[in-house]
């Protein structure tokens, strides 16, 4: 009955609903005066003769004031304290001006406490209709015990202001229903807000199983990564599904929505703090500079560009040979420089293994910086594509670093990964060819002013070939979630927090040559990463032990050429840098003449289709190559 009445209310043209809302305060009015003549008289009182004129001008006076302090224009479901006070004022006027009325007309036997009463009544009962219409359209037609309801009782974990505001847009959800806090504050505890208890951490399991709460919101954008992680790690356990409101910039200005929810981010599992980043290197090779960043719409490449973008170039070239990337990130830039028309963005199409392409950029707008994230590094694809990897990854990287030299380039940064120390796949035997070329290239330039440095990382989380995102895929839908092997081990770190370490390692280096390590923090095992990934969307692993299951996990085996476990550093030579998360690693390096000599042989190892004998080049180029697997590319199984 409640719940049709409300359907029929809301269906209600505006005008409507504005005219029963007058039609209602009309008879609120008549009911103040009545209780302010009773309560003074002590006996119940009728108007008669001239005090009916009085009674019949309050809501003329009234309903105007009303309707002139919008008080017709709030929405009874989402009125606030605003709201309220603005209903104080309009009948604080009401009361004053039909006193003023009562006191000209001259009218005997009319107490003047009457006006004072009138005011307090007409305060409480206009005020209490509204937070009564609000009570009524917001309340969850459900009980905390119904197991048919399709509204879930949440848990808010922090009771700051984070979490009142989080509670108040979730009070007014068709899907959610908060019935408590979680708060560490000891001044908090045992304390209501909204008339949510709060309740310390130590007894969220006996508030989940007794309140039946389906979803945790973690309610904490400035706690650190490293206490979020503890969080996390204590609500695994339990059965529920886990999501976090966003940053403290998106609270700061207002912007939390129910929409806003979403799923734990996994860096928040990484456990690490963000280190802050120097200034200082952060802008020498990018403000008011020339900028190219190749593979520009790639996962590093576009998070570079949003990165570069805000430390102020005087140009940034974005070179990328997919249109679709280009065209994305070229946009993205655009927007968020609207307005800075000192910031020029150029979007080039283009491939990097045409030298000819890349020097004329180079030339024609005097490139200074280049950053060189343009790469194949799908480990199966290469392994299915050879040549293609070869081509890309070794000439690509050849051609644009000679490019730079001819165009008087003043940085060239190579990005590249773990997969390049002692690989066992091409992807990985061409990247480290790619570190090689810009060693031997930086001796045989050492009287140039170009400076070469590479940047060696692991995984980032969601880039293109994570495996977070097929994670998030196959939970989604209902999996099974596939892992190629019980043991294996990654370490991982976030896209931006990689971007802005290789921005800063690159302006570190001094000679040239210098190859710089990432510090990814612990290894993370992927199968206990699918576990957690699982149990914080409310899901259970269905394995021996848990035969009722939600999400199954099973073993894929090893890819070709993929390892248990990726390395950073070849040899035990780290040293550390100005940047704690940084290291500069001293490598064995082949000279440019002897290098040359298996590029050229490498290069008609392209022209003849030879695989073997690009392989053993790769071989001979990288020492701690060893291939675990035959030749997988179909065009050479053919």
């Amino acid at each position: 009955m409640k719940q049709a009445l409300i359907k029929w209310f809301l269906s209600l043209s505006r005008l409507t609903k504005r005219t029963l809302m007058i039609l209602i305060d009309v008879c609120i009015i008549f009911i103040v005066l009545l209780s302010s003549f009773s309560l003074r008289l002590g006996e119940w009182f009728w108007p008669q003769n001239e005090i009916v004129y009085l009674f019949l001008v309050g809501p003329l006076v009234a309903i105007p004031i009303f309707i002139k302090s919008g008080l017709y224009r709030a929405i009874l479901r989402y009125i606030g304290f605003k709201a309220l006070w603005t209903i104080v004022q309009a009948v604080s006027l009401f009361a004053l001006s039909w006193g003023v009325i009562v006191l000209l007309s001259g009218i005997q036997g009319i107490p003047r406490s009457v006006i004072i009463i009138n005011w307090i009544i007409g305060t409480l009962l206009v005020g209490g209709s509204r937070v009564i219409g609000r009570w009524w359209f917001s309340i969850k037609d459900i009980s905390i015990n119904s197991k048919n309801s399709q509204i879930k009782n949440i848990l808010v974990y922090g009771a700051g202001s984070a979490g009142v505001q989080l509670a108040t847009a979730v009070s007014y959800s068709n899907e959610l229903n908060p019935v408590a806090f979680i708060d560490d504050n000891p001044a908090l505890l045992n304390h209501q807000i909204m008339g949510l208890k709060i309740y310390p951490s130590n007894s969220l399991g006996k508030i989940i199983l007794s309140m039946k709460v389906e979803e945790v919101l973690l309610a904490m954008p400035s706690v650190s990564r490293e206490r979020s992680n503890e969080i996390i790690n204590s609500l695994e356990s339990y059965p529920v599904r886990v999501r976090t409101v966003p940053g403290v910039s998106e609270l700061a200005q207002g912007k939390l929505k129910i929409d806003d929810l979403h799923p734990v981010k996994i860096d928040d599992l990484l456990g690490r703090n963000l280190v802050p980043p120097n200034q200082n290197y952060l802008r020498s090779n990018i403000t008011d500079k020339v900028v190219m960043v190749t593979g520009s719409g790639g996962s590093i490449g576009s998070e570079l560009c949003r990165q570069i973008i805000q430390l102020e170039p005087k140009q940034i070239i974005l070179f990328e040979q997919n249109e679709y990337a280009l065209y994305s990130i070229d946009q993205e830039l655009n927007e968020l420089v609207f307005g800075a028309e000192d910031i020029l963005i150029t979007p080039i199409l283009g491939s990097i293994i045409d030298i000819t392409k890349v020097e004329q950029v180079c030339k024609s707008f005097s490139v200074q910086t280049i950053y060189h994230s343009a790469a194949y590094k799908h480990v199966p694809m290469i392994e299915n594509n050879i040549f293609s990897g070869i081509e890309n990854n070794i000439f690509g990287t050849l051609a644009c670093a000679q490019a730079a030299i001819k165009s008087n380039v003043e940085v060239f940064i190579l990005i590249s990964t773990d997969k390049a120390v002692r690989p066992t796949n091409t992807m990985g035997a061409t990247k480290r060819f790619s570190e090689l070329i810009l060693q031997a290239l930086a001796q045989k330039n050492v009287n140039h002013n170009i400076k070469f440095s590479m940047v060696r990382f692991g995984n980032v989380l969601d880039s293109s070939g994570s495996v977070i995102p097929l994670f998030k895929k196959q939970i989604k839908n209902g999996g099974p979630v596939t892992v190629t092997d019980p043991n294996v081990i990654r370490y991982f770190m976030t896209i931006p927090e990689a971007a802005q370490l290789v921005i800063q390692a690159g302006a570190m280096s001094k000679k040239g040559g210098d190859v710089y390590l990432l510090d990814m923090g612990a290894p993370v095992k992927i199968l206990d990463l699918a576990k957690k990934m699982i149990r914080l969307s409310g899901l259970e692993v269905k394995d021996d032990d848990h035969p009722n299951g939600d999400i199954e996990i099973i073993y894929t085996g090893l890819r070709p050429g993929e390892k248990l476990y990726e390395e950073l550093l070849i040899g035990d030579n780290a040293l550390k840098t100005n940047h704690e998360l940084i290291l500069r690693s001293e490598e064995e390096m082949i000279p440019w003449e002897d290098l040359e000599l298996i590029i050229n042989a490498l290069k008609t190892t392209l022209e003849e289709r030879d695989y073997i004998a690009a392989r053993n080049c790769l071989v001979k180029a990288v020492p701690g190559y060893k291939p675990k697997k035959e030749i997988q590319d179909p065009m050479y199984l053919t």
